[in-house]
C-alpha cells in the first residue's frame, strides 16, 4: 500500500518549515519560522550557492538552528543547518553561537525512513535582524569554520513578506511520529519551492508544480 504523506500533510504544512536534521541528535523542536528572500552570499567550503528561503528552529532544550536548502544544480536534496545552543536576543537582534553544521544531501543515509545528516563541528556565529513577534526579519548572516579551515558563510536578505511562525508541542510517541513525518514533508516542500523559483514557474502554476515535485520525491511505502 502506498501512502503519500506529503499530500496528506500539505494543507497543514504550507508555508511552514522545519529543521528535521535535528532529529539526528535527539532534539525535540518546538518552534519553526520560515523566511522568504534571497542569499546575496552562500558559500560552503569552496563552492558558492544560491537560496530563496531560510528557516529558524528552536528546541525546548535550548538548541537552535538556521536551515538553508541550497539551489544546487547537482543535488536537489542539498540542505545545511547552522546549529548552536547559545543564543541571546538584544532588542531586534538575535545572535546564535554556532558549534556544528548539519549537512544533508541525496547520498545521506536514511534512519526510520528519514534522511540522517552528517554532523560537522564548527566554530562561528549567526545573527538575525528582526523579530518573530512582528513577523518581520530583515536579514540573517552566519560565518563559521571547521577544524580543517573550511569556511561556511551565509548572507540572507528577506523579501519583506511576513514570516510564518509555528509552535509545536509533542505529547506522546504517536504524536512524535506524526510530527517527524510532517517535518520531512516541510523540508521537501521547501526544496520544491526553491526548484520552482529556480525554474521560473509562474505564481499561478506554482502550487501544482510543488505538489507534483513532492509527489515525485516520495518513495513508496512498503505494504503493511
Amino acid at each position: 500500500m502506498r501512502i503519500c504523506w506529503r499530500r496528506v500533510g500539505i494543507a497543514s504544512v504550507l508555508f511552514m518549515i522545519s529543521s528535521v536534521e535535528l532529529r539526528a541528535v535527539d532534539i525535540e523542536v518546538d518552534v519553526f519560522a520560515l523566511m522568504a528572500g534571497k542569499c546575496s552570499k552562500l558559500r560552503i567550503g569552496e563552492r558558492d550557492f544560491a537560496c530563496s528561503s531560510v528557516a529558524f528552529s528552536h528546541s525546548p532544550g535550548g538548541r537552535s538552528g538556521f536551515t538553508v536548502p541550497l539551489n544546487d544544480p547537482d543535488d536537489d536534496s542539498h540542505i545545511i543547518t547552522f546549529s548552536g545552543e547559545s543564543g541571546r536576543r538584544d532588542g531586534d537582534v538575535y545572535e546564535l553561537t554556532v558549534d556544528r553544521m548539519l549537512l544533508k544531501s541525496r547520498d545521506s543515509p536514511k534512519e526510520d525512513g528519514l534522511p540522517k545528516p552528517a554532523i560537522e563541528p564548527l566554530t562561528g556565529q549567526c545573527k538575525q535582524v528582526g523579530s518573530f513577534a512582528t513577523q518581520h526579519v530583515s536579514s540573517i548572516s552566519c560565518v563559521a569554520s571547521d577544524s580543517k579551515g573550511g569556511k561556511y558563510e551565509l548572507q540572507f536578505e528577506s523579501d519583506g513578506s511576513p514570516i510564518s511562525v509555528k509552535m509545536i508541542r509533542v505529547e506522546n510517541p504517536e504524536e512524535q511520529e506524526q510530527r517527524a513525518k510532517a517535518l520531512a514533508a516541510h523540508i521537501e516542500q521547501l526544496k520544491c519551492r526553491n526548484k520552482a523559483a529556480a525554474q521560473g514557474i509562474l505564481p499561478r502554476d506554482r502550487t501544482e508544480f510543488i505538489l507534483q515535485c513532492m509527489e515525485e520525491g516520495q518513495p513508496d511505502k512498503p505494504d503493511e
